[in-house]
């Protein structure tokens, strides 16, 4: 059997005003409409539902029984219906789960968890490596935010560029060449290249083979972190985005100079899938990712 849940409010109004005529006041609907809808809940119930006393009408023991639970569920239903967007950050208990390159991580989750620490202390935050093959993660709500260069492809993702950022050349400090590098005394280093997958080339590699240059590639390496560590300790060099990487450009004591070459700034894309859109604690959170990767440490 199909429900009619329209049913609910003309009877709640039925019960509330104890008459056809006050009912349809307050629906803002003909008298005519309510009482033909009055003889559908007694066919349906199989109940008066009010009977004549008088000149006023008299609810039967049974609509005296469900008054209070139809209340309840037409408040129940307003509520389904017309949900709070208000967002209360003391009480949100809540796990967000983000997933970006090390790098990123590094340089994101120094504010972030500061403002949660400050704003919503009942959130918890977990941060994912970049997976070195493509998942369903973000699809099926095992990831709420990934974070890289690339925006989504399918339009059941949502993105936003929040930010850019400037490629550089990192070093010891010490290297030969810390006062700057040529075209020529570039292609000439050693590189450590970062690749979760373990890629031994990237568009560096193509723009200095237009320019009739190769360049030797030492080693891929799966984190930001991993090729600063080796960096450090000979004379290879790496390309690094700068903002992201400064904590580990601080951290191994690197120095950087002007890529010798022309790249664009590298993009910071936020992604996160369609059924997050409105709500608010993804809002919230979305809104701090934000914040902190256009103003990064």
């Amino acid at each position: 059997m199909q429900l009619d849940l329209n049913l609910l409010t003309v009877l709640d109004a039925l019960l509330e005003e104890g008459s056809v005529t006050g009912a349809a006041d307050r629906l803002r609907l003909s008298p005519p409409a309510i009482s033909r809808t009055l003889g559908r809940i007694r066919r349906l119930t199989g109940d008066d539902i009010l009977v004549r006393t008088g000149r006023t009408m008299t609810p039967t023991p049974y609509a005296l029984g469900v008054r209070d639970q139809v209340g309840d569920l037409l408040r129940q239903a307003r509520q389904v219906l017309t949900p709070s967007r208000e967002l209360d950050l003391a009480t949100l208990e809540r796990t967000f789960t983000l997933r970006c390159h090390d790098a990123v991580a590094t340089s994101l989750a120094p504010p972030l968890l500061r403002a949660a620490a400050e704003q919503a202390p009942g959130v918890r935050l977990r941060f994912l490596a970049e997976s070195d093959v493509d998942t369903d993660d973000l699809r099926l709500g095992r990831v709420d935010l990934e974070i890289g260069a690339d925006e989504p492809g399918t339009p059941e993702f949502h993105s936003e560029t929040v930010g850019h950022d400037r490629l550089v050349v990192a070093m010891r400090r010490g290297h030969p060449y810390q006062k700057g590098l040529d075209l020529e005394g570039f292609a000439g280093q050693t590189h450590v290249l970062v690749s979760r997958r373990g890629r031994l080339a990237d568009p560096v590699d193509a723009i200095l083979a237009a320019h009739g240059l190769r360049r030797r590639v030492l080693a891929a390496v799966g984190t930001s972190a991993a090729a600063a560590n080796v960096i450090s300790r000979s004379d290879s060099v790496m390309t690094a985005p700068l903002a992201m990487c400064r904590p580990l450009i601080d951290a191994f004591a690197l120095v950087t100079v002007p890529l010798p070459i022309d790249l664009p700034d590298a993009p910071i894309v936020c992604a996160w899938h369609q059924r997050y859109g409105s709500d608010p604690g993804h809002i919230w959170l979305r809104t701090q990712v934000r914040s902190a990767l256009s103003t990064p440490v």
